[in-house]
């Protein structure tokens, strides 16, 4: 027997990497229909002929009649998506997002919406350094966990919607405040990716050598920076978002570095060994 979909109708906004697995995802089986909307028209072009939406449409009337509206766009757009849309949303619809940062940016949104409207922030963790429909994947957020940043007025039945929508796809959900979230985040993901994208940085410079050093490398250059091929206005737009818990972490990054550069000066072996096994067990408990 078919269970009756969650939402009617599904709007989502940008569908490369993020919206468009979340689209495929939910395409027959927690929506009644998915419309797909990106202001690239390429991208509208595959998400179609991969399947991945029901119909496209266009900005910002495309939203008319959806009960959910997803917006998968870098985080540096999502305020002005959602301004551009807000007059043609229906009466009762839900708008989320898939954005890494909230903070500042989920008061933002609550501003623009009309009333009746409701935002419930949202943060898939998952994805890969690919980019684009073509890298869609239905299957991107089983056993993957997405977090949700509610205020004060975000109304519980919008909430729950939405935590069955993203355990449908299956995804965990878990709730956070909103600067929580930004702090967290800074550490386990944005920091690692300004590390991979400075390591990465200092390699060309090395080229007045007159040598090819990316030819000597190994799998764990390969490993350690393949994030950095993620996509770099997306990135950029997460990291000036989140610029004060970012830049605390780098800070907190660089004396970590100090302290290896110095036992490294002073030839401490017992040191460097300590600090590495501390390391190591840490990394012991990563999923």
């Amino acid at each position: 027997m078919n269970r009756e979909p969650i939402f009617k109708r599904i709007a989502v906004i940008g569908v490369g990497l993020i919206g468009g697995s979340l689209a495929h995802a939910c395409r027959g089986r927690l929506a009644g229909r998915v419309v797909g909307l990106d202001a690239d028209r390429t991208h509208l072009d595959h998400a179609m002929a991969l399947g991945l939406v029901d119909e496209v449409g266009d900005l910002p009337t495309g939203v008319a009649g959806a009960d959910l509206v997803v917006v998968a766009v870098p985080v540096g757009a999502i305020t002005e998506v959602v301004r551009a849309v807000a007059p043609h949303l229906a009466p009762d619809c839900i708008v989320t997002d898939v954005g890494s940062v909230k903070g500042e940016l989920v008061a933002e949104v609550e501003r623009e919406l009309p009333p009746g409207r409701v935002y419930v922030p949202g943060h898939p963790i998952a994805g890969t350094e690919r980019s684009g429909p073509e890298a869609a994947s239905a299957g991107l957020f089983r056993g993957t966990l997405c977090i949700l940043t509610p205020t004060s007025r975000t109304p519980e039945g919008a909430v729950k919607a939405v935590t069955r929508l993203w355990e449908g796809v299956g995804a965990h959900v878990g709730l956070m405040d909103p600067l929580r979230h930004d702090r967290i985040f800074a550490l386990v993901s944005h920091l690692p990716h300004v590390v991979a994208y400075a390591l990465i940085g200092t390699i060309p410079n090395q080229e007045e050598r007159g040598e090819d050093f990316l030819r000597f490398s190994a799998g764990g250059l390969r490993d350690f920076t393949r994030i950095a091929a993620s996509h770099p206005v997306m990135w950029r737009d997460i990291l000036i978002r989140n610029r004060g818990e970012v830049l605390e972490s780098i800070a907190q990054f660089r004396k970590v570095l100090e302290r290896i550069e110095a036992m490294i000066r002073t030839r401490d072996a017992a040191g460097l060994t300590e600090e590495f096994t501390r390391a190591g067990e840490v990394r012991k408990h990563l999923r």
